[in-house]
């Protein structure tokens, strides 16, 4: 069977998992690509904030002329009713939607609030597990069963094993998922290419990598043991379910007038589509390379989103052009918007791991590190001081850290998902803003019109 009938069922589900390292997003790129070489056009989702398996997800999805994006599905940085809104919206023009969720199936923010369990619930789509079966043989009985009445309204259908290398393994493993009843739909032996391309899809951003022939080798070695085509049978939903009305009318309205800048290539690349789509709708965007071009474009809004500048640092700095372009447009009142790596470019200098220290743009008057540095995660709600009076959602991840700071001063308070105040800091600078934040506003879609409207 290559196709269900799309006449009538589209397959829609989630991978999800007792926990991250399972193997959910090689399973997860391997069935996109599945089902794009199959001639679906197939849509991806992840839950939570992640962006770069988001970035993965459209290379599976995208096959010869076919071109998928994928989109975050975050049940802390919007409202279920977006949430519906976003799943609604890009999956109707679709064959078939993917869903990956994020660390264990109940893991939210606060127990299983925004977790993948709950955005599962919310779109009533069933649940596929990812089960790293390498040290376990009857006991995942226990575990499926568990998982499968934990909450009667997630809908856990089947489950793959990862980490089996024997047929004789797996009959174990099957047996068990029939004892509680779950539909046991193959497995994924170890296999060190898929491994070592798993390990390095997410790290390396050169653009020389070959993320396609990884995901098609992972695609080729899931095929000859996952029983796809029954996979497809249990996930099929009426296709009128996916019809539904879009919440937001922008689509059809006027598009403004302004030019934005939008900094991308491999050091700056931790974009939300939803983001770029409601800039979009304040005017033209115009991508640019801080580390290849020689000149800023003349815009009205610059952008400087987050990802690897560590890794490029010499070459952010030596293209001093560009350092003087942006130092020049935010120092003379243009608004800007930087998180995260974007906001170690303003900085005065980026000390990376080796000491080697690097000038940057010299907006900002900090120095950031790579050194003694430890990860920083979470959820964020921003309240800005003056100016914008929305609560702002989003989240923190990284490893570097501020290591001088000169006058500087937070214009925001920012707690946690549980409304503790953090460490985090939102800076301003004429008309430039800048933080560790990562900010989504999707929903908040005036926020643009803030920074827009800033008076120098």
């Amino acid at each position: 069977m290559e196709k269900l009938d799309l006449c009538k069922k589209k397959p829609a589900f989630m991978l999800a998992a007792p926990s991250s390292g399972s193997g959910k997003t090689t399973l997860t790129l391997a069935l996109l690509r599945i089902l794009a070489r199959r001639g679906y056009r197939v849509q991806p989702f992840k839950c939570g904030p992640d962006y770069l398996d988001t970035r993965l997800h459209s290379l599976a999805a995208s096959y010869g002329s076919m071109v998928s994006d994928g989109i975050n599905l975050d049940t802390f940085m919007a409202s279920e009713s977006h949430v519906k809104e976003l799943f609604s919206r890009y999956s109707c023009g679709s064959d078939a939607s993917v869903v990956e969720g994020v660390m264990g199936l109940f893991d939210g923010a606060e127990k299983a609030r925004g977790s993948s369990a709950e955005i599962a619930k919310l779109l009533g789509i069933p649940v596929i597990m990812v089960v790293n079966a390498q040290s376990m043989a009857y006991s995942a009985a226990p575990l499926l069963y568990g998982y499968r009445t934990f909450d009667p309204d997630v809908h856990l259908v089947g489950v793959i094993f990862n980490q089996v290398n024997t047929p004789s393994h797996y009959r174990y493993l099957e047996e068990a998922a029939f004892d509680a009843g779950v539909d046991p739909l193959g497995y994924v032996p170890r296999h060190e290419p898929i491994v070592i391309s798993e390990r390095h899809l997410g790290l390396n951003t050169s653009s020389s990598y070959d993320r396609q022939g990884a995901i098609e080798a992972m695609a080729d070695h899931i095929e000859k043991s996952v029983a796809v085509d029954r996979l497809l049978e249990l996930v099929g939903r009426d296709r009128e379910s996916f019809s539904g009305s879009t919440s937001l009318d922008f689509h059809q309205r006027e598009r403004g007038e302004k030019v934005i800048a939008v900094a991308r290539d491999e050091a700056f690349n931790f974009t939300y589509l939803e983001n770029l789509d409601v800039l979009s709708q304040f005017g033209r965007i115009e991508f640019f390379s801080p580390m290849e071009d020689g000149r800023l474009p003349a815009c009205d809004l610059l952008y400087l989103a987050g990802g690897y500048p560590e890794l490029y640092a010499e070459t952010l700095s030596s293209n001093s052009e560009m350092r003087r372009a942006i130092a020049a447009y935010c120092l003379g009142g243009g608004a800007a918007y930087a998180e995260c790596g974007g906001m170690m470019y303003l900085g005065a200098a980026m000390t990376l791991g080796d000491g080697l220290r690097y000038p940057m743009c010299g907006v900002l008057d900090l120095d950031t590190t790579m050194q003694d540095s430890r990860l920083t995660l979470g959820y964020r709600k921003v309240r800005l001081d003056t100016g914008y009076t929305k609560e702002l959602r989003g989240h923190e991840f990284h490893y570097s850290r501020i290591e001088r700071s000169g006058e500087l001063h937070t214009i925001a308070s920012i707690t946690n998902a549980r409304d503790e105040a953090t460490e985090t800091l939102l800076f301003r600078r004429q008309n430039t803003f800048a933080s560790y934040l990562h900010l989504y506003w999707g929903e908040t879609r005036d926020f643009p019109a803030f920074l827009l409207n800033r008076e120098s």
